[in-house]
Protein backbone atom coordinates (compact mmCIF):
# COMPACT_ATOMS: atom_id res chain seq x y z
CA UNK A 1 0.00 0.00 0.00
CA UNK A 2 0.92 3.22 -0.92
CA UNK A 3 1.63 5.57 1.98
CA UNK A 4 -0.17 8.99 2.28
CA UNK A 5 2.97 11.51 2.02
CA UNK A 6 3.58 9.59 -1.77
CA UNK A 7 0.08 10.88 -3.22
CA UNK A 8 0.65 14.43 -1.64
CA UNK A 9 3.96 14.76 -2.86
CA UNK A 10 2.94 13.74 -6.03
CA UNK A 11 0.00 16.32 -5.63
CA UNK A 12 2.43 19.36 -4.79
CA UNK A 13 4.81 18.70 -7.86
CA UNK A 14 1.59 18.42 -10.08
CA UNK A 15 0.56 21.56 -8.66
CA UNK A 16 3.96 23.66 -9.00
CA UNK A 17 4.48 22.09 -12.89
CA UNK A 18 0.68 24.04 -13.42
CA UNK A 19 1.61 26.59 -11.56
CA UNK A 20 5.26 27.16 -12.64
CA UNK A 21 3.52 27.03 -16.72
CA UNK A 22 0.68 29.25 -15.78
CA UNK A 23 3.41 31.91 -14.27
CA UNK A 24 5.78 31.52 -17.12
CA UNK A 25 3.99 30.34 -20.39
CA UNK A 26 2.70 33.23 -23.35
CA UNK A 27 0.84 30.31 -24.99
CA UNK A 28 -2.93 30.28 -23.65
CA UNK A 29 -3.14 26.86 -24.56
CA UNK A 30 -0.32 26.05 -22.24
CA UNK A 31 -1.39 27.99 -19.74
CA UNK A 32 -5.08 26.39 -20.10
CA UNK A 33 -3.73 22.82 -19.67
CA UNK A 34 -1.51 24.30 -16.91
CA UNK A 35 -4.42 25.00 -14.67
CA UNK A 36 -5.95 21.70 -15.88
CA UNK A 37 -3.11 20.44 -14.16
CA UNK A 38 -3.08 22.00 -11.20
CA UNK A 39 -6.90 21.35 -10.53
CA UNK A 40 -6.37 17.84 -11.11
CA UNK A 41 -3.45 18.08 -8.52
CA UNK A 42 -6.16 19.38 -5.88
CA UNK A 43 -8.42 16.41 -7.06
CA UNK A 44 -5.85 13.77 -6.03
CA UNK A 45 -5.42 15.23 -2.71
CA UNK A 46 -9.12 14.77 -1.76
CA UNK A 47 -8.92 11.25 -3.38
CA UNK A 48 -5.58 10.91 -1.39
CA UNK A 49 -7.63 11.89 1.97
CA UNK A 50 -10.97 10.13 1.17
CA UNK A 51 -8.99 6.78 1.24
CA UNK A 52 -6.27 7.63 3.84
CA UNK A 53 -9.64 8.40 6.33
CA UNK A 54 -11.79 5.47 4.40
CA UNK A 55 -14.63 7.57 3.87
CA UNK A 56 -16.11 8.18 -0.18
CA UNK A 57 -16.76 11.78 0.30
CA UNK A 58 -13.74 13.02 -1.68
CA UNK A 59 -14.32 10.48 -4.62
CA UNK A 60 -18.03 11.96 -5.05
CA UNK A 61 -16.72 15.53 -4.67
CA UNK A 62 -14.08 14.61 -7.77
CA UNK A 63 -16.52 13.27 -9.33
CA UNK A 64 -18.36 16.95 -9.44
CA UNK A 65 -15.27 18.30 -9.70
CA UNK A 66 -14.21 16.45 -12.80
CA UNK A 67 -17.77 17.25 -14.33
CA UNK A 68 -17.69 20.83 -14.07
CA UNK A 69 -13.70 20.49 -15.32
CA UNK A 70 -15.12 19.15 -18.36
CA UNK A 71 -17.27 21.41 -19.09
CA UNK A 72 -14.77 24.66 -18.45
CA UNK A 73 -12.45 23.01 -20.37
CA UNK A 74 -15.02 22.85 -23.44
CA UNK A 75 -16.17 26.26 -22.88
CA UNK A 76 -12.22 28.06 -22.68
CA UNK A 77 -11.09 25.92 -25.59
CA UNK A 78 -13.50 27.12 -27.30
CA UNK A 79 -13.26 30.95 -26.59
CA UNK A 80 -9.20 29.97 -27.34
CA UNK A 81 -10.68 28.97 -30.58
CA UNK A 82 -12.82 32.14 -30.93
CA UNK A 83 -9.74 34.29 -29.89
CA UNK A 84 -7.50 32.56 -32.51
CA UNK A 85 -9.76 33.47 -35.20
CA UNK A 86 -10.15 36.76 -34.42
CA UNK A 87 -6.86 37.67 -34.31
CA UNK A 88 -4.56 35.02 -35.65
CA UNK A 89 -2.35 34.10 -32.85
CA UNK A 90 -2.74 32.46 -28.93
CA UNK A 91 0.15 34.65 -27.54
CA UNK A 92 -1.24 36.22 -24.36
CA UNK A 93 0.76 39.20 -24.49
CA UNK A 94 -0.97 40.41 -27.81
CA UNK A 95 -4.83 40.57 -26.07
CA UNK A 96 -6.01 43.25 -24.66
CA UNK A 97 -9.29 42.60 -24.42
CA UNK A 98 -10.46 43.04 -21.26
CA UNK A 99 -8.51 46.13 -20.21
CA UNK A 100 -9.54 49.40 -20.60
Amino acid sequence: MVPIHAYLLLAVILFGIGAFGVLVSRNIIVMFMSIELMLNAANLVLIAFSRALGVVDGHVFVFLVLSVAAAEAAVGLAMIITIYRNRESINIDRFNLLKW
